[in-house]
């Protein structure tokens, strides 16, 4: 089943759809039919970006901009309005922290005004003339699973991650008391996949426990037709019941008053091995 906001005619907005995630998204939603804004840095990714999928017949239209600068998404709107009426808006541009605690304050600022304020600027910008239309609209955040579960070692993006989390859990019920479920919002929960953030880790070659972003696009367009929330992407090491279990551990740190993290925390190692093999 296909969500009802992907459709030709209509437009989709992509952040951060220069590469990808992101960029596989935007063929998805090209080859259903439908134009395409990619909003992202200007440079070569972008323009290389926009001519293939021009090759591949998408009607597409690049809009250079920084998505932590509001009056840039603004820009982007008015030519997307130019395209047709926006339907799917899929806020996916993000960054890598860098640090913890003691990481610069412009690391942290960075990695905050692109993961959660280039996701709210988007929203505020372009959803209220989808909850203005009568037409169904889908909105797309994608989250992180650092975001839920917290994992020690990038503190500035877990923290974006899971500010990004609230959020869109929130727009969502904001969505569907507004639309009644005409427009709604879902949280993309990507596995390990093999993108432009793994190759600046040096690694050129997909590893063969990641997903490329081909088939997390898919998995998204799958979650969408379903109407799902939450997209739990697994993949080729993580499945989702581990996912899952890892999850119910972290908020049983809430529920059992267990030291934060606990999951990495000594005293706890041995408690958190059995419960992933009996599920707790």
């Amino acid at each position: 089943m296909t969500h009802p906001a992907i459709a030709p005619g209509r437009v989709a907005v992509v952040t951060g759809g220069a590469s990808g995630i992101g960029l596989a998204a935007a063929r998805r939603f090209g080859a259903a039919g439908m134009a395409v804004l990619i909003i992202d840095l200007p440079g070569p990714a972008l323009v290389e970006a926009v001519e293939a999928l021009k090759a591949e017949g998408v009607t597409v239209v690049d809009a250079p901009a920084d998505v932590s600068d509001r009056a840039q998404i603004e820009a982007a709107k008015a030519q997307a309005d130019r395209m047709g009426p926006v339907t799917v808006l899929m806020c996916n541009a993000g960054r890598e922290g860098g640090g913890g605690l003691a990481a610069e304050e412009a690391v942290w600022r960075r990695t905050l005004e692109v993961n959660f304020w280039g996701v709210f600027h988007s929203l505020q910008v372009f959803v209220p003339d989808m909850v203005a239309s009568s037409l169904p609209g889908a909105v797309v955040m994608t989250g992180s699973k650092q975001g839920i579960t917290l994992p020690p070692g990038d503190t500035a993006y877990n923290v974006s991650k899971a500010a990004l989390k609230a959020l869109a859990e929130s727009v969502s019920h904001d969505l569907v008391t507004q639309t009644e479920g005409r427009v709604g919002a879902h949280l993309l929960i990507p596995g390990f996949t093999f993108t432009g953030f793994t190759r600046a880790k040096g690694v050129s070659e997909q590893p063969a426990g990641a997903w490329t972003s081909e088939q997390v696009a898919d998995f998204l367009i799958d979650g969408m037709g379903k109407g799902d929330f939450y997209i739990l992407c697994p993949d080729n090491e993580v499945t989702r019941e581990v996912d899952l279990k890892r999850m119910r551990w972290a908020m049983g740190d809430i529920v059992e008053n267990r030291p934060a993290l606990s999951r990495w925390h000594p005293d706890y190692a041995e408690a958190f091995a059995a419960h992933m093999k009996t599920g707790g």
